[in-house]
């Protein structure tokens, strides 16, 4: 039997392509989506027809009773405690600091901070009362850095997952469970070619690397902190951007 992994925000885009990627290597995965379940019920399909398990559950990432009746029908479904955890769900907004809505700043905080937060807690627990460790992989951005101007709520929680993750790497470290950040750059999904047509050209031209990364380029990643290759690592936070936010601002070029 394969190990259980758990995915939150798993029916689209970089979410969706860590679920292949998790059940390609045998392992049974369950994923939350909230809205649509056009997509979530094609990802279980398709999963099925390559000869694995998964399953997807509406669930609220920032609602405490939700996120345990998640983990509790999972947990009965796979017959397992989970192995991993990939904190993925995220929402974002695009506004100014003095434009921002308190209502859309609490929604972003609530989904991506404090998603991570109890998503993390409830397979934390359920980790150490199976005393065989595991693995907590915490997806950032590129504002775990940076200020990205319009972003303020999204860069303030983004920042807050990076300095979760090394504390809860400090707290969990004595039960064995390895907790770490993958930190994307310019991904192209199609959430961001729908918010941007020309995303790819104009991210590709500013990225050491010449392209915008695609969600496989954050699987590997995610699969390596996830595995025995990464048995001693633990509060990090791994770029994954093609160099985009190693490289200065620089006017000579």
């Amino acid at each position: 039997m394969g190990r259980f992994v758990i995915i939150t925000g798993g029916s689209t885009g970089i979410g969706r392509q860590l679920v292949l990627a998790f059940a390609g290597l045998g392992d049974t995965v369950a994923f939350s989506y909230l809205g649509n379940p056009g997509p979530a019920d094609s990802l279980v399909q398709a999963v099925s027809e390559r000869g694995g398990r998964a399953l997807g559950l509406s669930s609220d990432v920032g609602d405490g009773q939700a996120v345990e009746r998640f983990f509790e029908e999972a947990g009965a479904w796979s017959g397992q405690s989970p192995h991993i955890l990939v904190n993925n769900a995220g929402v974002q907004t695009w506004a100014g600091l003095l434009d921002l809505s308190e209502e859309d700043w609490n929604r972003v905080i609530r989904t991506n901070l404090t998603g991570c937060f109890l998503n993390t807690k409830a397979a934390a627990r359920r980790m150490v009362e199976a005393g065989k460790g595991g693995a907590i992989v915490n997806i950032g951005s590129g504002c775990n850095k940076l200020a990205f101007p319009k972003l303020v709520d999204y860069t303030a929680s983004k920042g807050g997952v990076e300095q979760f993750t090394k504390v809860a790497a400090v707290e969990l470290g004595p039960h064995g469970i390895r907790v770490n950040c993958v930190a994307p750059g310019a991904i192209a999904t199609e959430r961001t070619y729908e918010e941007a047509p020309d995303y790819g050209e104009v991210w590709g031209k500013v990225t050491p690397l010449r392209r915008v990364g695609t969600p496989q380029d954050i699987a590997g990643p995610v699969l390596y902190l996830s595995s025995d290759a990464a048995a001693f690592v633990t509060g990090q936070t791994l770029w994954v951007d093609g160099g985009l936010f190693t490289r200065p601002v620089w006017p000579y070029e």
